[in-house]
């Protein structure tokens, strides 16, 4: 068993999150659309006994003026955020340490730290189920941690 960490948020459910979407990865192997794995991965979720919010409006404010409202795809306890994609492989020279080239752009991974950040949740993956592998980032936001990935 690992060792518990104190200054790892959420580290439970932060591996039981990707614990759930490599389930739904192995069964389905990134080949259904976006709606589908949504639902397999909320079914999965809750299978662990977590409470699973699809589609939360999430109001975004500046200035106590409301600007817009964000509609991410899952909020988990009430603590965790998760944006879903299904995007599929491109060919390109860039390889990770799988061999296979990253999905999951920076323009993803920009507009996923914008959404975290106008939102009221800490802890949120951005998780990319292609057919060729299952691609996860787990971002912190706080006032305490800024900038700094997880």
């Amino acid at each position: 068993m690992k060792e518990k960490r104190d200054d790892f948020l959420y580290e439970k459910e932060s591996y039981d999150i990707i614990e759930a979407c490599r389930e739904v990865w192995q069964e389905f192997g990134g080949s259904f659309k976006e709606a589908i794995v949504d639902k397999a991965l909320e079914i999965t979720l809750r299978g662990r006994d977590y409470k699973v919010e699809s589609q939360k409006r999430i109001d975004i404010y500046f200035r106590g003026e409301k600007l817009g409202t964000y509609i991410p795809d899952k909020i988990v306890n009430g603590i965790i955020l998760i944006e879903i994609k299904c995007k599929p492989f491109i060919a390109s020279k860039m390889l990770d340490i799988s061999g296979v080239p990253p999905v999951i752009t920076k323009e993803d991974e920009r507009q996923f730290w914008h959404y975290l950040k106008a939102s009221p949740y800490k802890l949120g993956f951005l998780i990319n189920f292609s057919p060729q592998k299952l691609e996860f980032k787990r971002r912190i936001y706080d006032k305490a941690r800024k900038n700094q990935p997880a």
